[in-house]
């Protein structure tokens, strides 16, 4: 069975870019058109993963091979923030999960408690902001599950996310991270021999999934920023007068694949190597883990 475990509808709420975090969306796709989309591409099951809202849930409850999931904003004891996939919810588990998500060790407790799978999403990425050492300690001793395959970031960046889930033992998933159409069920997790999400999901907490599709580009993050302002211009037309903006669109993203190349370098040359360690010094050194 396939399916898409890191896509977005426009109930993932607003930008976090300065300025724009007014007028403009995360994503502006519609659940049913998403579901359809990842169903003609291939998927079995279909998930969706909005930023801390579960509200696609009423327009797909209905479908028979939709399953509801969330990407968390947590925060860590350092003020870190965190993207985090918890796959297969339901609506009083979001409650839960919101309540906790500012408190990194409660919600992972809360979440081992209920039995629910969970991940770190594109940790070797930038996108969140800085890491500490003593995030990566908590990776290693907290989360089942590690996003090793993100549509929208570089090839790099996702195979020393791969190496790291490898070297902690680690389940591996894989998704688009797609906020528009045209980026959704082309990245994937696959579960050879899985009939039933039960079995999917079982599989994924035994790591038997394998990742299928793209990773990111300059060219393909450069699209989707043009897809998601023409959208904006769409929805509120005065803001028609930012297009001029958009020929600075290219430069931006080349600085964001520059800072992407930094940031992964840096982590991955400080993470173990060792398939006999699990990131242990910064782990064993910190007060309440």
């Amino acid at each position: 069975m396939r399916c898409d475990l890191h896509v977005h509808t426009r109930h993932s709420g607003m930008c976090t870019v300065p300025l724009l975090d007014r007028v403009c969306r995360e994503s502006y796709t519609a659940p049913g058109p998403l579901y359809e989309t990842l169903k003609q591409r291939g998927m079995d099951l279909v998930t969706v993963t909005d930023h801390d809202s579960i509200d696609a849930v009423e327009e797909l409850r209905r479908r028979p091979d939709f399953f509801l999931s969330e990407e968390v904003t947590g925060i860590s004891p350092d003020g870190t923030e965190l993207h985090i996939g918890v796959y297969d919810i339901e609506e009083r588990h979001h409650l839960e999960i919101q309540r906790r998500r500012q408190d990194l060790p409660a919600l992972c407790a809360y979440l081992n408690e209920q039995q629910l799978f969970f991940t770190i999403n594109h940790v070797f990425s930038s996108l969140t902001g800085r890491r500490t050492e003593a995030d990566f300690a908590r990776f290693a001793r907290y989360f089942p599950g590690m996003e090793a395959l993100n549509g929208q970031i570089p090839a790099l960046n996702n195979r020393r996310a791969g190496e790291l889930a490898a070297t902690w033992d680690k389940a591996i998933i894989g998704g688009s991270d797609a906020h528009t159409l045209a980026a959704a069920g082309r990245t994937y997790t696959r579960v050879a021999g899985a009939r039933t999400k039960k079995e999917f999901l079982d599989g994924l907490r035994l790591g038997r999934a394998s990742l299928v599709g793209e990773s990111g580009s300059g060219w393909k993050l450069t699209r989707a920023v043009w897809s998601l302002g023409s959208d904006m211009m769409r929805e509120t037309p005065w803001t028609l007068f930012l297009l001029p903006l958009a020929a600075l669109v290219p430069g931006v993203i080349l600085a964001n694949c520059v800072r992407e190349f930094a940031f992964v370098t840096r982590w991955a040359a400080r993470t173990c190597t060792s398939p006999n360690s699990t990131y242990g010094e910064p782990c064993a050194n910190e007060a309440g883990l």
